[in-house]
Formats: C-alpha cells, structure tokens, sequence
C-alpha cells in the first residue's frame, strides 16, 4: 500500500523569520520609498510607524491563531474554522489575489530595475529568468529555498548597512551630528494625518510576509511554539528596518518631491555613495526581488495546496505533492505561468491587487480571533479577553481603516475579484444550499 506523500516539518524559528523577512523584502522599503514619501509629504517613516502598530495587533491575533489551528492555510484556515466556512472562502479567494500576483509583482520590480540598467536586453528575459530559477529552487524543496535565503538575506542586509552608514556620513558632513534628531521625516508643514495614513495604506505592502509565513505551519518543527514567535519577530524586526531606513533616507532628501518618485532610492545611492555603490545598490535591490519571489511563490503554492486539499478547488490539480520531492509542483508552476502575465503588465496595475486581498484578510483574522474567544466561552472555556477580545477588536478597525485608504481603482478591482468569488461559491456550494467541503487535514503531528 503507498503512503500518500505529506509536507515535511524541517524549519525551525529562524528558518521561519529568515522566510518572513525575505517576504517582506527589507530593501523594498528604498524600492518604494519615493512613492510613500509623496504620499505622505515626506513623512515617510510615520507611514511605517502606522502601517507597524496595525501589523503588531494583526500579528497577534494570526499568532493566536496559529496555535489554535497548526495547519497550512493561513486566514483561509482559521477564517472558516472561527466563523463560517463560507466567508473563509471568500477570504481565501481574496487573498489568492496578494499571494497569486505578489510573485508577479516582484519579478516585475526585478525586472524593470535589471531592464532600467541595462535597456538592451527586454525585460522579458529578466522575468521570465526569474521565473525559472524560483520555481526550480522551489520544485527541489523548502529545504534547499530556505539555504538560498541565508544567502540572498546577507547580502541584502549588508547593502541595507551600508545605505544607512552613507546617510548618516552624508548628513553628518552636511548638518553636523545633531542634523540626526529631527522630527521633519515623521512630521511636517507638507504633512498631514490623512496623507500619513494614504501612506501607511501603501507601505503597509511591505509587511506582508509576515502572514505568508503562516502557510509554511506543515513544515515548522514545534509550530504552537515558533510559529507565534516567529510572526511578531518577523513584524517587529521588519518594521524597526523599515522606520529607521525610511529615517535617514528622508534625513537626506527632505519633503516629497523628486524628478521621478519610482527611482528616487536609486538617485539618493548615487547622491551618497557615488556610482561604485550606486551598482551596488541595484545588484542589493535585484538579489532582494529574488528572495522575495522565492518565499512568495512558496507561500502561494501552499495555499492553492490547502484549498486544493479541501476540494475547494480541484484535489486532483491542486491537492497533490510530488513523490520524489514532497512539494506542490503544479501549483509552483502554475504560479510562475501567472507570472507571465508580467509581460503584459506594468507595476502599478500589477500592485493594485495586492493590498484589497491582504487588508480584506487582516481584518477578518482579527474578526475570527474574537469569534473562536466567544465559541470557547459558550464551550465553558475561560480565554483572555485583552488578548482575544480587545487587540483583535483594534486590529479589525485599523486594518478596516486602511482598507478604506486604498485608492478608488484598487477597490474596484478588489471587489469585482470577491464579486467573481461569490458566483464561484454560488456554484460550488449549489446555490449556498451546502457547505464548502470541509478540511480534511488533521493536526495529529503538529506539536
């Protein structure tokens, strides 16, 4: 008789930050900084001071989840595990479009760095590059993608290090040392609460792996202990970067105003450190991209496995491993084919997605903590009701708020996804006459 191959628990708590960190991308926070410090009237760093605290009450309530429900799935599992079946698909089809399109996304950013340094060759080649090498680090297994990461996340940090050294000579040489402490970067006369939280909506995008992780649960070695602590790490650590970079840079290029926002890191390396590190910083920010889309597309082939498994979507497609390498191979594939559609795209359609997807999940994780606190009550079972009732409460409202932030095109496109969503459900439910099917994984070997 075979055995039905399964996930295999290898990652232990620094493997876990390591996959969270490479998600977020730390570097993505010079990718993007132009972009926020517009939005904000060059406040940057209050953006991801926001954009943290909302993630922090987040993380914890996807860490209380984590424990109570140790499987891969992420706010799909624990959605329609706390509060309905239903509406746990429809948050699991929501946030296929943040973990489907993200890959996309960050071939697409790699892409065009390579292509703006090098216009011969068509970017194209580079995504399509990326692509390959990506699916086939990931089809080996997530022991090999996690070694890889220790690599890319190195060289990453060291450019990071030496991004933020230059700032500080630079500002230094130009203002003296108290030219450090200033409050401008977090507030100023172009600034307002409403610009710094459009902001926040926008850098927000930065954290999002430290919930992706949470789809790696099957693998990790002691999930109801690491994987809580691995979340709030990720958050903090991947904010503490994100506020401290976004400081200096702005320290160097007060306010919100460049020639061309999207490349506006780029500028300020040059302005620095010259053209020697000005090659360093594309080679960082490109060797950055391609972490990220490792553990992304990781990410978003287990969560088509989860659904897959469910028989949500078809278990024959989506719900296998392979025998040789017990990772899910045609869902890899499948999202390097959607991150074809790259070819076709450019980055601010591409991005429009993600954040309806990812908000639409934070906010319903928080809501289903609350759920589970008042099943667990009703079951005779006393929980924490600052933990379980009061963090969630205030990570649902801030997350909600920030969804409304969103721009006007990226909610249309959110909704008519959900839109699709609902007929699907409609469809596969018989007229919402049943049920979705149910998870069949079990917990037996999560410890």
């Amino acid at each position: 008789m075979t055995t039905q191959p399964t996930l295999t628990r290898t990652l232990k708590l620094p493997s876990l930050v390591l996959f969270g960190l490479a998600y977020l991308t730390p570097l993505i926070v010079l990718g993007i900084f132009g972009v926020i410090a517009e939005a904000t009237g060059g406040a940057s760093p209050s953006a991801y001071l926001v954009a943290l605290v909302a993630m922090l009450f987040t993380a914890h309530s996807y860490g209380r989840m984590a424990v109570t429900y140790p499987v891969a799935g992420s706010a799909y599992t624990y959605v329609r595990r706390s509060i309905d079946p239903r509406v746990g698909f429809l948050v699991g089809w929501a946030i296929l479009l943040d973990y489907l399109f993200l890959p996309m996304v960050i071939w697409l950013i790699g892409g065009s760095y390579l292509t703006a340094q090098f216009p011969s060759v068509p970017i194209g080649a580079w995504i399509i590059g990326f692509i390959l090498v990506t699916t086939m680090l990931n089809i080996l297994g997530i022991k090999v993608a996690d070694k890889a990461n220790y690599l890319l996340m190195a060289f990453q940090l060291l450019v990071i290090v030496f991004f933020v050294a230059l700032s500080i000579g630079h500002v230094v040489s130009a203002a003296g040392a108290g030219g450090l402490a200033s409050t401008e970067p977090f507030f100023n006369d172009t600034s307002s609460f409403g610009t710094i939280t459009a902001g926040a909506a926008i850098a927000a995008y930065s954290f999002l792996g430290f919930d992706a992780v949470t789809t790696l649960t099957e693998e990790t070695i002691e999930p109801r202990r690491n994987m809580p602590r691995a979340i709030m790490l990720i958050a903090l650590i991947g904010g503490g970067i994100f506020i401290a970079v976004s400081y200096v840079t702005q320290l160097v290029h007060p306010g919100g105003v460049f020639e061309d926002s999207a490349s506006a890191a780029s500028a300020i390396a040059l302005q620095i450190g010259g053209r020697l590190f000005g090659a360093v910083f594309l080679a960082g920010l490109v060797v950055a991209q391609f972490a990220s889309g490792l553990a992304a597309q990781a990410s978003a082939s287990r969560l088509l496995y989860a659904m897959g498994r469910d028989a949500v979507l078809p278990k024959s497609v989506f719900g296998r491993l392979n025998a040789k390498f017990h990772t899910p191979v045609v869902n890899l594939v499948l999202t390097g084919a959607v991150g074809l559609i790259a070819l076709f795209l450019d980055v601010a359609t591409s991005t429009s997605f993600i954040n309806f997807g990812a908000f639409t999940a934070f906010t319903l994780v928080n809501v289903s903590v609350i759920f589970h606190f008042v099943r667990e009550r009703r079951a005779g079972r006393r929980l924490n009701p600052v933990s379980n009732v009061a963090v969630p409460v205030v990570g649902a409202v801030v997350c909600a708020y920030l969804l409304s932030r969103l721009d006007s095109h990226a909610i249309t496109l959110g909704l008519s996804w959900l839109v699709l969503g609902i007929v699907v459900l409609t469809v596969i439910t018989r007229g919402f006459k049943v049920a979705p099917p149910e998870m069949a994984a079990t917990e037996k070997a999560a410890v």
